[in-house]
């Protein structure tokens, strides 16, 4: 977990605003491995996050779960460099970096035990992307905010189309004088339409259940 610090505090390429060490530990460890709490989590063995951006949450639960292969989804190439770069500096050896769209996965489909999402896209977008990355009894892990009823309507209906169910909404305080984080998680309780994904872009321009 140093050493993920100290990519981050580096400022090498960091693709996050946050990166004093004080304030990453809260802000990006602390809150990625508030995920530990779900026993579905910590069972898993092959774990998907999405937009992975610095590396959060998936590089913090790579390390606290050896056995579990992690794979790190990523479209941008500058922000797959830094996370290649600091799996190699705090040598991470279950965790590897996809470059490419999650619509475009397709050594994915329907192969991931979990899949995580944090501050990635409105919650009907997200539940399009994962859905088809997810085996049948397999769950999504959605990093949420305060809580808004219109958005959580939008991704009940959303999710009656992807083969996905809401299991739980669980307030989480991963560090002192946090407000209003949420872990949201769906169980995939039917296979994805074979219409899904749809193609790259359109479920951001056209989201489900709006």
């Amino acid at each position: 977990m140093l050493a993920v610090l100290g990519c981050l505090s580096s400022g090498e390429g960091a693709p996050t605003t946050v990166r004093e060490p004080g304030q990453a530990l809260h802000a990006h460890l602390a809150d990625s491995l508030a995920a530990l709490d779900l026993e579905a989590v910590r069972s898993a063995v092959r774990i998907a996050d999405l937009g992975a951006g610095a590396g959060f949450p998936g590089l913090p639960l790579a390390i606290a779960l050896p056995a579990s292969q992690v794979r790190l989804v990523e479209s941008h190439r500058r922000k797959c460099a830094f996370i290649e770069r600091v799996c190699q500096t705090a040598a991470i050896d279950d965790a590897r970096v996809v470059w490419t769209r999650a619509e475009e996965w397709a050594e994915g489909m329907e192969a991931n035990d979990i899949v995580l999402a944090r501050a990635v896209a409105p919650p009907p977008v997200v539940l399009e992307y994962s859905a088809p990355l997810l085996r049948v009894g397999g769950m999504l892990v959605d990093w949420r905010g305060r809580r808004n009823a219109e958005e959580e309507a939008a991704a009940t209906a959303a999710a009656a189309e992807l083969g996905l169910q809401l299991d739980s909404i669980c307030s989480k305080q991963p560090y002192p004088g946090v407000r209003a984080h949420h872990l949201h998680t769906y169980l995939k309780v039917a296979p994805t339409p074979a219409r899904f994904p749809r193609r790259a872009g359109v479920a951001r321009k056209r989201p489900l259940g709006c």
